[in-house]
Formats: C-alpha cells, structure tokens, sequence
C-alpha cells in the first residue's frame, strides 16, 4: 500500500497528466497563450523557437513525472556553454511552461524553480560621447554619399538616430510615428508616443497601437534640431496610406531589423560595433540625469520606474562629480590654517 500510495498521481481531468510529454506540454502551453491573448504574438513565437530549437530535441520525450529538477539543472548548465542568453532564455520558457503542469495537477512543484541560479556578468552601461556622435554622423554621411547598385541612400537613417537622440525612444516607436502624432505648430512643438512596429510570420509588418507598457505611452517636447528634421521631412513627404513619418518607397512601415541591419553597415569600419540603436536611448538618458535628474530621464524614456533607467541606462561618469568647492568647508573650521596640521 505504501509503495502504491508513493507513485499515486493526483487525480486530474486535465488533458495534462504526469504521462504527458514535454513535446506535447509545449504544444498545450502555446496553445494556451495564444487564446489568451494576454502575451504579444512576437513574444510566443520566439518561446516557440527556444522550444524547438533548443527544449524539445533534448527533453521533448520525457514524460512530465520523469521532469526531475536534477535532469533540468544539468541541462540548463550544459546550455551556458553555448550561450548564457540561450541558458537564461530557456529556464524562463520552461518555468512557465511547467507552471502549467502544477495548475492542472500533473505536478507537485515546479522542478525549474529549484535549478541552479543562473550568473550573467554585468555589462558597464555605456552611451556616447560628443566625439563618439560626430564619429556617427561622419559615418552617416559616408555611407549615404556611397556609391551603390539601386535607388540612391535616402536621409532616413540619420533621420531615425536624430529623433531618437531628441526623444529618447526606441527604434521601434521612431518608426512607428505619424505625422497625426506630431504637433509641430504648437507653442511647444511635440511628438507623441503611442505606438511601435512589429514583425510576425503571417501577418508581416504592422504597427501596434500601443508601446512596450502603458508607461510608454508619452508626449515629449522637441528641440531645435528634431523640430527642423520634421519639418524638412513634412515639406518634402509624399502621401502615405499610413500616414508613417518614416515609409518605405513603397508607403509601407519600415521594419526594424531592416533599419538595424542598416546601421551596422554604417558602423562597420569606424569603431562604432559597440553601438546599437539602444546606445541612443542610453545617451539621451544619461545626458538628462546628468544635466537634471534621473526621475526626469526616466518619464523620458517611459519606463515605470526610475530604478531600471539607472541600473540599465545611465553610465557612469568617466570622473567623479566635482565637489571640491564643497569639500573645503571642512577646512573652514580654523581661517588660520589650510587644513588640519600634523605634527
């Protein structure tokens, strides 16, 4: 009775039972997201990927009473060999993935909560200098007035990088900008941020009326320079079914990982393949906490909280803050002297 009692399974009228496999865990769980309709499609289709290309070719097998957390921590360490983005990526889609199983009772606990903590070394955050800007632009420059096959470069990607060094935004919601979005003859000129482009198998390039969070959704104000780059750009803009401040020739929204490419075409050679169209979000954000403060870099940027805009997006200065005037009011104690003599 004792031995029967221990390999008892919890009685479910679940399709998900400790004899389901992982292969087909992973079909139920995509399923699942899909009708829920909470997460955005990209996002699935890239825990389909980390399922088929890495989970179900070593795992897809096993049945869900033989998920040990011993056999899943070996797996998840071997994976850091290859990639600790791979690894780290991984251990979240299989940690949701097996929440499922714990909901319908198939298992007791989550066998990934246990694995081994995974160790990622910390990048210092970087942004550019007012070197490393002219270094882009010179790059920029080059690379439009470059001789190749086909229509000739247009301005559009020095463009891009402008407006992003002049709202701080991501490159998905520059390119995501209509012209209904810009108030350029307000006292004030401004652009609104509400929304972002985004690519699915199927359903091609498409804007989402919506950014990465409700904290996204913001209004900046513009300066000089971006306020005359729209402006040459509204005077020379033909209509568009979308109304995109930045179409293709064909009037289409232009997709980010074909701007991305772009861009490291522009650096390569120049010392620059540290740079990602992320590294102009950094700038404007450690420029403004610099110059004001980080809770203003953070509206900036639309993130919920000032915490990420200062543990991921603002570098830290090559020189300590110069507070010497401040420091010498503790010499002020006795006028008679530079400070405290020793003997």
């Amino acid at each position: 009775m004792r031995e029967k009692l221990v390999d008892r399974a919890t009685p479910t009228q679940q399709a998900i039972t400790a004899d389901t496999t992982i292969a087909t865990l992973a079909a139920l769980w995509l399923t699942f997201l899909r009708a829920e309709g909470r997460i955005e499609a990209t996002t699935i289709n890239e825990y389909e990927r980390v399922l088929d290309k890495v989970v179900i070719p070593e795992l897809g097998g096993l049945r869900l009473r033989e998920v040990t957390t011993s056999r899943l921590d070996l797996f998840l360490v071997r994976l850091r060999a290859t990639s600790v983005s791979r690894q780290r990526k991984t251990k979240v889609v299989m940690g949701a993935m097996l929440g499922l199983a714990v909901r319908h009772d198939a298992l007791a606990v989550n066998p990934v909560q246990q694995t081994s903590r995974i160790h990622r070394e910390r990048s210092e955050t970087r942004s550019l200098t007012l070197e490393d800007l002219t270094t882009v632009r010179e790059a920029l420059r080059a690379w439009t007035a470059k001789q190749r096959p086909g229509p000739k470069a247009s301005s559009d990607m020095a463009d891009i990088i402008d407006l992003m060094l002049a709202t701080g935004a991501r490159i998905g919601e520059i390119l995501a900008v209509r012209w209904v979005d810009v108030a350029l003859d307000a006292a004030r000129p401004t652009l609104t941020i509400n929304g972002t482009i985004k690519t699915e198998p199927g359903r091609g390039t498409y804007r989402k009326a919506s950014p990465k969070s409700d904290a996204s959704v913001r209004t900046v104000v513009l300066p000089n320079f971006a306020i005359a780059v729209l402006k040459r750009r509204q005077a020379a803009a033909r209509e568009n079914p979308n109304d995109a401040v930045f179409p293709t020739r064909n009037g289409t929204w232009q997709q980010v990982n074909n701007v991305e490419r772009r861009w490291r075409q522009i650096r390569k050679d120049t010392g620059l393949d540290w740079v990602t169209p992320h590294t102009f979000r950094k700038t404007v954000a450690t420029l403004i906490s610099e110059r004001v403060d980080a809770e203003t870099a953070s509206q900036q940027l639309g993130h919920s909280s000032p915490a990420i805009t200062r543990e991921f997006y603002i570098s830290k200065p090559a020189i300590a803050a110069d507070v010497a005037h401040v420091l010498d009011e503790l010499a002020e104690a006795d006028p008679n002297t530079s400070g405290i003599s020793r003997e």
